[in-house]
Order: structure tokens, then sequence, then C-alpha cells
């Protein structure tokens, strides 16, 4: 068995988070309460809890040529997936803050990356690499 990353995070609105993450993302839901929903992202445990005053980007940084809002969380995917990934979400009307396009292109470290925010102002980078072997290349 691989190890799982879980990553707990807060939202201002349980019900918004269960129709993004839940709906547009389509995570499986799993465990909640009043005060928290555990969703399964790409096999990876991630929790928002209810903590409103606590949600959000907080800052940015400069990343080739993009403002990249910091803190953020994601999932690296082989290249086709993201594609697919991407043209979903496009499909379904979401807003990027970052649309997807390649970074370092033709560099170490190439990758295709988009950033977009969740109901409650978290942001969400989606990668992709043609290999991973690339993903921490120097």
């Amino acid at each position: 068995m691989n190890n799982l990353f879980h990553l707990a995070f807060p939202v201002h609105d349980l019900d918004a988070a269960r129709e993004f993450y839940g709906g547009v993302l389509e995570c499986p839901e799993g465990r909640s309460s009043e005060c928290w929903i555990d969703f399964d992202l790409y096999g990876h445990q991630i929790v928002t809890h209810l903590a409103p005053e606590s949600a959000g980007v907080k800052a940015t940084n400069h990343v080739d040529a993009d403002h990249v809002p910091v803190p953020h969380f994601g999932i690296v995917l082989p290249i086709d997936e993201w594609r697919a990934l991407a043209n979903k979400l496009t499909a379904k009307g979401v807003e990027f803050i970052i649309e997807p396009k390649i970074r370092f292109e033709g560099e170490v470290g190439e990758q295709a990356t988009m950033f977009f925010l969740d109901p409650s102002g978290n942001a969400l980078e989606f990668k992709g690499f043609k290999d991973f072997s690339s993903v921490f290349a120097k």
C-alpha cells in the first residue's frame, strides 16, 4: 500500500464545500460531522473544517510570471489526466485565477499548471507532468 496524504483546511461553509469538492471536483465524500467533511482527492484524504475566519489566500509569490496564491494545495497528475481535468473544469464554468498553461516550458521541471479557488477562497493548484521523474528535478 502507498502512503496517503492528509490535509485539513478551513472553509466558511460546509454546504458550499460539499458542492465544490463533491460536485465540481467529484471527490467521494467520507465521514462528516456538523464541523467537518472528509473527501477523497485522488486517493488522499482532505478534510474541510468549518473555520470561517481562517479560510482563504493570505499572500502571493512570484513564480514564472504569475502571482501564485499562498497557501495552496492540489495534486500532480499525468499530463493526459491533467488535460482532461482542465477541460472538465472549464466545461463546469470554474473560474481560474491562473488559466491552464505550461510553466517552465523547455526547462527542467516543465509542467502544466492551473489555479482556482474553492468557495471559501482556498487556492488549489493542479499540475500535470509528462514524466514524473522530473517532478523534483533541479
